[in-house]
């Protein structure tokens, strides 16, 4: 049974999605961590030269892109396990709803503010 609010298709997908979007994020974690080892001085002006190539305007989208793709399974995953009727009564789909809605509202927002910081001016 496919629900409304999960990611994709199946339970297979999401654990590909989850798999492939941590692989990203460990990348990108190092490509920031071998630049900060790297530079001699890391001030202002070296970090925005370096975060605002193109290259790394795309790379940063897409760990941003594979962040909201993590958490949504993720914290989806956590709801759907734990927000259950046998624990929670009733009301369990109800407040699931809500709270993967909030969760859905808060990532939504957290991708346009990066994308607006990312190629904003």
């Amino acid at each position: 049974m496919k629900s409304a609010t999960s990611f994709s298709r199946s339970g297979t997908s999401d654990w590909i999605a989850q798999r492939v979007s941590a692989v990203i994020l460990a990348v990108y974690f190092v490509v920031i961590v071998g630049w900060l080892l790297c530079t001699s001085e890391v001030n202002y002006d070296a970090w925005h030269s370096f975060m605002t190539c193109t290259t790394m305007r795309i790379f940063s989208l897409l760990a941003l892109l594979s962040l909201a793709a993590h958490s949504w399974v993720g914290l989806w995953t956590i709801t759907t396990d734990y927000m259950t009727t046998r624990q929670m009564g009733a009301s369990a789909n109800f407040l699931r709803f809500i709270v993967q809605i909030g969760m859905a509202l808060a990532i939504f927002v957290y991708v346009i503010w990066g994308v607006m910081i990312l190629w904003g001016n």
